[in-house]
């Protein structure tokens, strides 16, 4: 009898604790991009290492009728990487190198890799990245995505950089993909934001690493149209460029300094500047970043701080490579309350100064808790389907933080909505990586190509198998 009953409940126990491990791995995950302002249940997140599980992954979910999204480190704000009840695919652990030709200036890696690993790699032999974001911390498939742009004004958007890559499909096929082969797909899934499948590796173009000398000053804003075409962008030597606006408000939008990274004659002593810098500095920028946030006060005292600290670089010399390595650290954020979001708007160059003496009336009539602004120049580049240049155009990049409430959404909804509309006014566009704030008759007029786009995606993924909110609050 006892032999029974030791039996009876070690069954009872093991039905217990199967049907508990059942139940928790059906247990939703709560999913969430950098921005905060999207929770989302999702079934479950993959890790990918290989093609092969990769490749029977997608084929699953199709058996399965499940949706599928494509994370890399998820610094789109808009949901970019996840759907309700979805699975999410995280590729950072996809991140081999896999060819390298020197000589032939290119690179093939998987796209999981990171720009940093590119660059650990490329560094010795004197070879640079030619398009990127101002930070390497990001993945190459999730910077092909978004088609990123960065400093660089002689090459344009991360497209201009591509030869090829290869494409897990939805019907779980893998396709090579270049300009002269599946070539409907390159323009689609470059700037695509994972929605026609997954990216498995890239070929890249490089370029030299170089030896820079920096050049910055202060200037208004009102003439830095006229400084910008007839100073750096005649002048080749120039290479890369960025300039930052103030958001103090003793200076709104109208205070500024440039700085322009100047090819050097003396190229034999690059080796001596070429040891990949690090992230540094983190606290005391953290500190000023900080209090800008909570007063006037601070943003004042940031901004001359800023100004002295960039203009006082002016004649130091930088690698190509490290100018390309921008810190990030001292931007993390951690608020329960409140996050950071980002913002850009596209803007022809002649409307620059114009631009800024309206938004400034918009910014001046509302409370919005703007940190930072940069700028930066975006060639002309109208190959991707969703193309955000379609002229040369100046970038500004918008650091705003603000609150997670529902109240705090809506009212920031509201002033970017505002701004948005002075940037279409000025002939400008919008970025698409981050929050959902625009409206879709602000979609529509800033990417007239957006129905082709979607009715392509349904071209290609009719069963709509790669979902995400961003596609979920568009496509429609």
């Amino acid at each position: 009898m006892l032999k029974k009953n030791i039996i009876l409940i070690s069954t009872l126990y093991g039905i217990a604790l199967a049907s508990s491990l059942w139940l928790y791995n059906q247990k939703p995950l709560l999913m969430e991009d950098v921005g905060q302002l999207l929770p989302t249940k999702i079934k479950e997140v993959h890790s990918a290492t290989s093609e092969a599980e990769l490749q029977r992954w997608v084929k699953e979910s199709i058996s399965n009728h499940e949706k599928i999204s494509v994370a890399g480190m998820q610094h789109s704000q808009g949901g970019h990487t996840y759907y309700p009840n979805g699975i999410v695919i995280n590729m950072k652990n996809y991140n081999k190198i896999l060819d390298y030709n020197p000589d032939e200036q290119t690179i093939t890696v998987q796209s999981g890799a990171t720009w940093d690993d590119i660059q650990k790699e490329i560094n010795p032999d004197n070879l640079a990245i030619r398009v990127m974001q101002s930070q390497n911390i990001f993945t190459v498939g999730g910077s092909i995505s978004i088609n990123a742009h960065g400093r660089d004004i002689r090459y344009g958007s991360l497209i201009d950089t591509v030869e090829s890559f290869r494409l897990l499909t939805p019907e779980g096929d893998i396709k090579n993909v270049s300009r002269t082969e599946n070539s409907e797909l390159f323009p689609l899934v470059i700037g695509g934001y994972g929605l026609f499948g997954i990216i498995l590796d890239v070929t890249l173009h490089l370029t030299n690493d170089e030896l820079y000398q920096i050049r910055s000053r202060s200037i208004d804003y009102e003439d830095y149209p006229d400084y910008f075409v007839q100073e750096v962008k005649e002048n080749e030597a120039i290479r890369m460029h960025i300039a930052r606006l103030s958001v103090a408000p003793d200076t709104l939008l109208k205070g500024m300094y440039v700085t322009d990274y100047e090819l050097v004659d003396h190229q034999e002593t690059l080796a001596k500047y070429a040891t990949l810098k690090r992230d540094t500095l983190a606290a005391p920028q953290k500190f000023m970043l900080g209090l800008s946030r909570y007063s006037d006060w601070g943003k004042n005292l940031l901004w001359e701080l800023q100004s002295k600290v960039y203009v006082g670089q002016d004649g130091n010399y930088i690698t190509r490579n490290n100018a390309m390595r921008g810190d990030s650290k001292f931007m993390e954020y951690d608020n329960p309350s409140k996050t950071e979001i980002l913002q850009e708007y596209f803007v022809p160059i002649d409307e620059f100064t114009s631009y800024l003496d309206d938004l400034r009336i918009v910014l001046e009539n509302e409370e919005l808790n703007l940190l930072n602004i940069t700028v930066r120049y975006v060639n002309k580049d109208e190959e991707a389907v969703l193309s955000y240049a379609k002229e040369d155009m100046f970038a500004l990049v918008l650091l705003i933080n603000q609150g997670k409430s529902k109240e705090d959404i809506q009212k920031t909804e509201k002033i970017i909505q505002k701004m948005i509309d002075v940037t279409l006014e000025h002939d400008g566009s919008y970025y698409l990586p981050y929050y959902s704030y625009p409206t879709q008759a602000q979609m529509d007029e800033a990417y007239p190509r957006n129905k082709e786009f979607f009715e392509q995606k349904k071209k290609y993924d009719p069963d709509e198998l790669f979902m995400n909110l961003f596609y979920k609050e568009y496509s429609q």
